[in-house]
């Protein structure tokens, strides 16, 4: 890390370090940010419907020494998936297409190889369809059309037979946002607008279009070999309805009370949303439609982490205990956020 920046991290949570002594989930996230580090940070945490705990911790951008608070915008990454499974609920709500409906149906010139796939399959990542942020040649700024991303994408064999196996894959993440459009007939940031931020009051929610003028969005990090911060990298993938959108602590907990009060998904759309995917073979794995849905020390919890460059988000749900607890972060370390509301989550299920 550069020589004098760690203390002045330190000096901008000044804040958080004076009330530290009496709040053992300050302690906790001001270990955390020394341990990893982590240059930002904003948290809120609900309980019974509640906001119980919001805050910001550390520095949103570096350069300017600009604070982050719970009004910091950050990107969420793969949170993003749990709002295009929605608003795939959505139309199935409003009668467009049944999740187990062909994709071939609903996307032009899919390859032979894809017939047998379902929109299940997408959301569920066993599909078979290869990971294209893991390829060459997905880049943000090649503008790429559906036409272009299906067949760059189908040229490469499926890993396996659709429904045999769980492999993650963000291409069909992207691909169910293709869906989104050609079904609703518009732009997929305009439906998620329309027909789930804007009604939630999520005005803080949006793209994460570099080109965009984001009032109060950080900046993102990474580390180099030395562990010196630098910005994050300007060459990004083209991440789509996978993972491109940016919120904040406040904006998702709306999100959350939605789901609370089924605002949006009617009760049976979000069973089917946290129902543990079936194998052809018929054992299940504990992941849903964009949600994973592995217990914490016995407690049930509905979560997703996030991850892009110089970012790491996540936000989990302990429905048993009525508790939710979101961490956004403009660090770059795969997984920081949801090792670190896993842990502010056990501060208070252990009460």
């Amino acid at each position: 890390m550069r020589p004098g920046l760690f203390p002045f991290l330190l000096a901008a949570a000044a804040v958080a370090s004076a009330r530290a002594a009496t709040d053992p989930v300050d302690n906790a996230i001001e270990a955390d940010m020394r341990k990893h580090p982590i240059p930002g940070l904003a948290l809120e945490v609900i309980q019974n419907g509640q906001c119980i705990k919001r805050a910001g911790y550390g520095l949103a951008n570096l350069e300017w020494r600009i604070p982050v608070t719970p009004e910091t915008v950050f990107e969420i990454g793969s949170v993003t998936k749990q709002f295009t499974a929605a608003g795939i609920l959505l139309l199935a709500q409003d009668g467009k297409l049944s999740v187990d409906d062909k994709i071939s149906r609903y996307l032009p010139d899919t390859p032979p190889a894809w017939r047998d796939i379902t929109i299940r399959h997408l959301l569920t990542h066993t599909s078979g369809i290869h990971n294209y942020t893991t390829l060459d040649g997905f880049d943000l700024s090649l503008r790429m059309t559906e036409g272009q991303f299906i067949r760059k994408i189908g040229a490469y064999p499926l890993d396996f037979a659709p429904g045999e196996k769980w492999s993650y894959s963000n291409s069909g993440f992207s691909l169910l946002g293709y869906i989104i459009e050609n079904t609703s007939g518009t732009d997929y940031w305009h439906f998620m607008h329309e027909r789930v931020f804007a009604p939630l009051g999520m005005t803080n929610t949006a793209s994460r279009e570099p080109r965009n003028v984001i009032r109060n969005r950080a900046a993102g990090y990474e580390q180099d070999d030395n562990g010196k911060y630098i910005n994050r990298d300007y060459e990004l993938t083209d991440i789509f309805s996978a993972g491109a959108i940016v919120s904040t602590v406040d904006d998702m907990a709306k999100w959350n009370a939605s789901l609370d009060h089924q605002t949006l998904l009617t009760a049976a759309s979000e069973k089917e949303m946290w129902t543990p995917l079936r194998f052809n073979d018929g054992t299940t794995r504990d992941y849903g439609f964009g949600w994973y849905l592995n217990p914490l020390q016995g407690h049930p919890n509905i979560g997703h982490s996030g991850t892009t460059d110089g970012f790491s988000a996540s936000f989990q749900r302990f429905p048993r205990d009525r508790l939710a607890v979101i961490v956004l972060t403009n660090s770059n370390e795969e997984g920081v956020a949801t090792r670190v509301a896993k842990e502010i989550a056990l501060l208070y299920l252990e009460k």
